[in-house]
């Protein structure tokens, strides 16, 4: 029972940061964009940079870095909910009886698809071809 509990534990850890980190970019995003107009860019409090973090005081990082902590809260809140952690857990579960293919299976498996998209796309530009010339054949006469 413990170590179910430890396996859903570090799905949730997992997922969570995977989805933090994702977050975090998008509010760096908004945060490049917002710096974009004027209003927003104009440093707050007279400050022109904070000392350790080298950041400018703005109304860009105010709204990105709020934006970040309710992403951040609400991911929290849904991750935590016993609905999804326990698909979390049985994921992983699934996960862990899945036999990966080999180097050499995969190889092979890789020139049967390349080779039947060959065939597909020769035939496919074939019958383009093919039918192409009996409407132009058709309606020019």
């Amino acid at each position: 029972m413990a170590y179910k509990a430890d396996q859903g534990r570090m799905a949730r850890m997992t997922v969570f940061w995977t989805v933090a980190i994702l977050v975090f970019y998008g509010c760096t995003s908004l945060h490049e964009t917002l710096q974009t107009f004027d209003s927003l860019a104009a440093p707050l409090g007279g400050l022109e940079r904070v000392p350790v973090l080298g950041v400018v005081p703005n109304a860009a990082l105010l709204i990105s870095t709020l934006v970040l902590g309710l992403g951040l809260f609400l991911l929290h809140r849904w991750e935590q909910t016993p609905k999804n952690a326990e698909l979390l857990i049985e994921t992983e579960q699934e996960l862990r009886k899945v036999t990966w293919p080999t180097v050499d299976e995969a190889m092979d498996s890789s020139l049967v698809v390349m080779a039947t998209v060959v065939f597909l796309m020769a035939f496919l530009a074939g019958a383009d071809w093919f039918l192409g010339e009996v409407a132009r054949r058709i309606l020019i006469g």
